[in-house]
């Protein structure tokens, strides 16, 4: 160890090599509920491509595990180390290298973060429209996950967005894929083949971002319903309309008595309404100009009541940031108040209905409450379940992904498989094509030394 310490030395220099008790906790573990924390053998922290290709050279040829690491704000355990292995972090690979306003792209580092990244595009007028929820996750993260967020059901998730990426292959060789470029056909696509491969294929070092014009206008919508069912069935009708909102999200009653408790936010709804509402929608619009985007809220909203609404709101400026912001948060206000687990199961839109009506079945059977929010847009659910028993959570978690895949769902939308879904993905999904993705892993990292333990054992 002492020797791997000091040749890791000569690759990032002393000081960026951290081991034993200069390891500090938030090395450890991210934000997954059912995943327990490791520490590394030794934290590594390059500053430059080259560093990364010298140090998976290193620890290829010793077959030692490599973790890659941003700011740890996701929630599938993707990025706990490894017991006896390194955690490289990409912490120092932070710059924001181009805006190129003539081709609407950002060339950034992996350890930028979304909120670095917004603040340099809004500069030109620009902006990379995807936002999964933390500000302060990083976009080598987001690749690796291929995160999505409240966004997606207008802009999509990742990797509609990610033209070109730098990476750095477990052997330590570096390969460029993609480009400033509107489209490719020349080969396979391993731009996309990298993109959610959650650090099991190569590092990522450098992106290629696509940016979009930044629209001034918006205006938010609270919209109550009296059932979730209304809810599920309103949302493909509002989709449809070719308004194209921003973001169309459910929120159940106790999601959102638990948000606004934690916000200290005030709707402003009549105390008869929030008796009757079992379920929100929480809608933004934008656009070009107040006069266009006023028109679509009037047009949404009276569609919304002809659907069933109770009651349609548009909210001052202050308290939809608020909400807004505590929508995002939601995961945090679940954790305060005993939250035992979170997944982020995705249906088919028009299959949102009937699934939620398993969803309750499954609470029912088991005693358990199981709460939702979520990117319904895109049938995009957040479950949150509350039960302590790790071998009953893990059955209800189990009938829960298991009802979304006979919806014509998949486990995961945009946290990734990680290790804390692993058994699920590895019991439920096609044998067939985990197969093939295992070949895939191991023409890529034939001695297995990136990130084992998350997607395979």
């Amino acid at each position: 160890m002492e020797n791997l310490i000091d040749l890791l030395g000569d690759i990032v220099s002393a000081e960026h090599v951290l081991s034993g008790d200069a390891i500090g906790e938030e090395y450890t573990h991210d934000e997954a509920l059912t995943v327990d924390p490791h520490d590394p053998e030794v934290v590594v922290r390059p500053a430059t491509t080259e560093q990364v290709s010298r140090v998976l050279r290193l620890a290829n040829e010793a077959g030692i595990p490599v973790t890659a690491r941003g700011n740890g704000t996701g929630l599938s355990g993707a990025c706990i180390p490894s017991r006896g292995g390194i955690l490289l972090s990409f912490e120092r690979m932070n710059r924001v290298l181009e805006i190129d306003t003539e081709n609407h792209v950002a060339v950034v580092e992996p350890g930028v973060t979304l909120a670095e990244l917004d603040e340099a595009t809004s500069e030109q007028g620009l902006i990379y429209p995807i936002f999964p929820g933390e500000s302060s996750a990083t976009l080598g993260g987001n690749v690796a996950t291929n995160a999505g967020g409240m966004r997606a059901v207008k802009y999509g998730v990742t990797r509609h967005h990610v033209l070109g990426l730098e990476a750095v292959l477990p052997d330590g060789q570096i390969i460029q894929t993609g480009g400033k470029l509107v489209k490719v056909s020349t080969g396979y696509d391993l731009t996309q083949l990298i993109i959610g491969s959650e650090g099991t294929l190569a590092l990522v070092t450098r992106i290629i971002l696509k940016l979009l014009p930044r629209l001034q206008h918006r205006s938010t919508l609270l919209i109550a319903f009296e059932s979730v069912d209304k809810v599920t069935h309103a949302i493909p009708k509002l989709v449809a309309t070719g308004i194209g909102p921003l973001m169309v999200e459910y929120i159940d009653k106790l999601s959102m008595a638990g948000i606004t408790r934690h916000q200290g936010i005030e709707l402003g709804i009549a105390e008869s309404v929030q008796e009757k509402a079992l379920a929100y929608v929480l809608m933004i619009v934008e656009g070009r100009s107040a006069q266009r985007v006023d028109e679509d809220t009037e047009d949404l909203g009276q569609l919304c009541l002809d659907l069933g609404a109770l009651e349609v709101f548009v909210m001052p400026p202050a308290a939809a940031s608020q909400l807004v912001e505590g929508r995002e948060r939601s995961f945090w206000v679940g954790k305060e108040t005993g939250l035992n687990d979170i997944i982020d199961v995705v249906v088919p839109r028009a299959e949102v209905t009937e699934y939620m009506e398993k969803v309750r079945a499954i609470g029912e059977k088991h005693s358990t409450l199981i709460t939702g929010c979520g990117h319904a847009g895109d049938g995009n659910l957040h479950l949150g379940v509350f039960q302590p028993d790790p071998e009953l959570r893990s059955t209800i978690v189990k009938e829960l992904l298991a009802a979304g895949m006979d919806a014509g769902g998949e486990i995961s939308a945009e946290h990734g498989v990680g290790a804390a879904k692993k058994s699920y993905y590895l019991e439920l999904g096609d044998p067939v094509k985990i197969e093939l993705m295992k070949r895939i892993k191991h023409a890529f990292d034939p001695k297995g030394i990136l990130n084992p333990g998350t997607l395979y054992d």
